[in-house]
């Protein structure tokens, strides 16, 4: 399983690389991320596998990078084509499975999505 983290950091340099560094030296690898500013604080979503949340769990809390949200989150490959996008967000919304979240991972062509329906997001894009 994949899980998201959501960290809300202030908005001034360091607070991002400061993240990657606690989960780094806490031998937690990211395999994605999103980060976005507004009002003098920035959003970061953290993807980790289940094997990783206890460990990165503890580093935030060491560091005082309180955890804003965590949750099971589908991750889903798909080719690296146009389109790719439209047509797996298309197979969701047919099965009435609302995206409150997205992003993309490193390395291959994933794509991440929280809805409050993991379940049927996992039955309509399987293979």
């Amino acid at each position: 399983m994949a899980y998201d983290v959501t960290v809300i950091l202030d908005d001034r340099p360091g607070e991002l690389a400061r993240l990657g560094e606690v989960a780094g030296a806490a031998g937690v690898n990211l395999d994605g991320f999103a980060a976005f500013t507004g009002e003098g604080k920035g959003v970061v979503h953290v993807l980790v596998g289940d094997e990783s949340l206890d460990a990165l769990r503890e580093a935030f809390a060491a560091a005082e990078m309180g955890i804003a949200d965590e949750r099971e989150v589908f991750v889903v490959n798909v080719a690296n084509e146009p389109g790719a996008l439209g047509e797996v967000a298309r197979r969701l919304a047919d099965a009435n499975v609302n995206v409150d979240l997205a992003y993309t991972t490193f390395g291959d062509v994933r794509l991440v999505f929280g809805t409050d329906d993991v379940r049927s997001a996992r039955e309509v894009l399987s293979p």
